[in-house]
C-alpha cells in the first residue's frame, strides 16, 4: 500500500486529493457484515430491496460491494448522463438482468409506477436495489406503488461492530458517518459535519417539498441539541421560538423522517401508576450533535453540561444497532420510575439503563422496573471495561461489550 500512495504523490496529486484518496480507500476496506448479508437475503426473497439511509452514510459503497462479483448495472440518479439515459425508464430498465442499482431514487418518483411493472412480467430477469435518502417520501411512494413486492432496510452510520469497541471514544465524538469517522483530524471531522448540516439544511429540506426557511430549521435542530436525552414538549419548544405547538411538531417530524432524530416511544401497561406518554428525543448522530452543541474535541465533551445525555443516545443507538430488538421503548413514572430501554428479544423482555458513571451502582429506580416490568434481564451501560454482577439478574456491562448481550440472548 505504501507504494502505491508514494506513485500518487509522485504524480503531484494535491494534498487534499490524497486525504479524499485514503478516507475513500479506508471507507471501503471497512466492511459492514451484518447489513451485507440482510441486503444479500432481502434481494433473493424480494424483486424490489430497498436500502433507505441519510444522505452519506454509506449506501452506495455497501451496493458496489454486494455487486462486486456479479452482474450489475449502476444508475446514479443525482448523475445527468444517467437522467438521460433513464428518459424512457420503461425502455432503459426491461432488457437488464442481474443487480440494478437505482441511486437516489427519490429524484425520479416516476420510477416506481415503472418498477411495479417490471418485476410483474413473468421475463423480468432483473433484482432491484433502490437507495433512498429521504425516507418520508421514498416509504410513501412505495407503500403507493410497490406493496407486496419490496423490502426495506434501514442503514446507519458505521456502529461499534464494524468500527472496532476499542474505538467507542472517536465513535461518540465524532458519529458514525464514515466521512466524519475516518477524517484525518478532528478539523477535518468537524468541517465535513459543518458541511453536511448545511447542504441538509439548504438542499434536502427543500428538495422534499418543503418551504422552511434554512435559519429556522437550523435554529430548531440547534434547540432540539439541548433537548437531547429529554421527553419532547411541544409547548416548551414553541414557545422559546416563538411558534405553535403544530408547527414545532412538523419540524420535529422532518427531522425524524430524514434519519436525523430518533423519537424512542414510551411503554406503559396497567400498573395503577401515572406513566410518561409522551416520546423521548435522541440524535441519531452524535457527531452532528455535538456539532450544534458546539463541542470541538474530547476534552470539551467531557466538561460539558450535556455530557450524560449525549453518552446516554450515543449509547442507545449503539445498542438498537447492535442488537436490532424487535421493539423498542423506555419506561417512566410521574413517581419517579424509569428505564431508559426496554426491549423484546426471542420473546423475552430486557431493559437497558445508561449510566456515564466508571462504577454503576444499583438504584432503586432500577429495582421497581425489574419488578414491576417483570424483566429477564437488566444491563446498566457504562464506559468502563470490566463485566461485573449487581445483583441477581442485573449486570453491569461495559459498552465495548455490547455485542456480548446477543450472544448470551442468541
Amino acid at each position: 500500500m505504501d507504494s502505491e500512495w508514494v506513485t500518487r504523490q509522485d504524480f503531484n496529486l494535491e494534498i487534499s486529493e490524497l486525504n479524499s484518496e485514503i478516507s475513500r480507500y479506508n471507507h471501503d476496506m471497512l466492511q459492514r457484515p451484518y447489513y451485507f448479508n440482510q441486503v444479500k437475503e432481502a434481494l433473493g426473497r424480494a424483486p424490489v430491496t430497498a436500502l433507505l439511509g441519510p444522505r452519506q452514510c454509506g449506501k452506495t459503497t455497501l451496493a458496489r460491494q454486494i455487486a462486486k462479483n456479479q452482474k450489475a448495472t449502476f444508475f446514479d440518479i443525482e448523475s445527468v448522463p444517467d437522467q438521460r439515459r433513464l428518459q424512457n425508464p420503461e425502455l432503459a430498465l426491461s432488457g437488464l438482468a442481474g443487480l440494478v442499482v437505482l441511486d437516489e431514487i427519490q429524484e425520479m418518483p416516476e420510477l416506481f409506477q415503472v418498477l411495479r411493472i417490471l418485476v410483474d412480467r413473468p421475463q423480468n430477469q432483473a433484482q432491484f436495489l433502490i437507495l433512498g435518502s429521504a425516507s418520508p417520501q421514498v416509504v410513501r411512494s412505495v407503500s403507493e406503488t410497490l406493496a407486496g413486492r419490496v423490502e426495506f432496510i434501514e442503514l446507519q452510520g458505521f456502529d461499534l461492530s464494524e468500527t472496532g469497541a476499542d474505538n467507542w471514544e472517536s465513535l461518540w465524538l465524532r458519529g458514525g458517518f464514515p466521512r466524519s469517522f475516518l477524517a484525518n483530524s478532528e478539523g477535518d471531522s468537524r468541517a465535513w459535519r459543518e458541511g453536511f448540516i448545511r447542504t441538509f439544511l439548504e438542499r434536502d429540506i427543500p428538495q422534499l417539498g418543503i418551504n422552511i426557511a434554512a435559519v429556522a430549521m437550523r435554529r430548531f435542530w440547534t434547540m432540539l441539541a439541548h433537548y437531547h436525552g429529554q421527553t419532547w414538549n411541544a409547548a416548551e419548544i414553541g414557545r422559546s421560538m416563538g411558534l405553535s405547538d403544530k408547527t414545532v411538531r412538523s419540524y420535529l417530524d422532518i427531522l425524524t423522517g430524514t434519519f436525523m432524530i430518533r423519537q424512542l416511544q414510551p411503554w406503559y401497561e396497567n400498573l395503577g401508576k401515572r406513566q410518561v406518554k409522551s416520546p423521548k428525543i435522541y440524535f441519531r448522530d452524535t457527531g452532528l450533535l455535538h456539532s450544534l452543541l458546539e463541542i470541538p474535541d474530547k476534552q470539551s465533551l467531557f466538561r460539558h453540561p450535556k455530557v450524560g445525555a449525549s453518552w446516554e443516545g450515543f449509547a442507545l443507538e449503539q445498542a438498537l444497532q447492535i442488537l436490532h430488538p424487535n421493539t423498542a421503548y423506555f419506561w417512566g413514572t410521574h413517581s419517579g420510575g424509569e428505564l431508559d430501554l426496554l426491549f423484546n428479544l426471542q420473546g423475552k423482555r430486557y431493559g437497558m439503563e445508561i449510566k456515564f458513571n466508571e462504577a454503576p451502582t444499583l438504584t432503586a429506580s432500577m429495582r421497581r422496573a425489574v419488578s414491576e416490568l417483570a424483566l429477564d434481564h437488566l444491563w446498566i451501560v457504562f464506559p468502563g471495561s470490566e463485566t461485573y454482577p449487581v445483583r441477581e439478574n442485573i449486570t453491569a456491562l461495559p459498552l465495548k461489550k455490547l455485542e456480548s448481550i446477543r450472544e448470551q440472548i442468541l
